[in-house]
């Protein structure tokens, strides 16, 4: 069985706010690790039936492309949406909602 990693190294200024993310994976190209201004992971709780989440983004990025990121994480949702159960209705709704917030990032940036 093929084993992956995925590896993140925050770190932190004195307020334990992050000023660096680093990142690799065993399955990256090129190998190595990377700087990243954010990071967003999301874990499923089987027992408790809700979401973990990790939420970290370096204090020097700046708001426009942190909405930005935000927009393409929901437009990235959509499309696994579509993948993992075939429902249509939800993976169109959430993608259209993505479209309506990038309008919305252009008219107020």
């Amino acid at each position: 069985m093929k084993e992956s990693r995925i590896n993140f190294t925050v770190t932190l200024d004195k307020d334990n706010v992050p000023e660096k993310i680093m990142w690799d994976a065993t399955d990256k190209e090129p190998q190595g690790m990377e700087e990243t201004k954010s990071i967003s992971l999301t874990l499923w709780d089987e027992k408790q039936k809700n979401t973990l989440r990790i939420d970290l983004w370096t204090k020097d990025m700046p708001v426009d492309d942190m909405k930005r990121f935000y927009i393409d994480c929901l437009g990235g949702m959509a499309q696994n949406i579509l993948n993992a159960t075939g429902d249509e209705f939800i993976s169109q709704e959430t993608n259209a909602l993505a479209e309506k917030l990038v309008e919305h990032v252009k008219k107020t940036s």
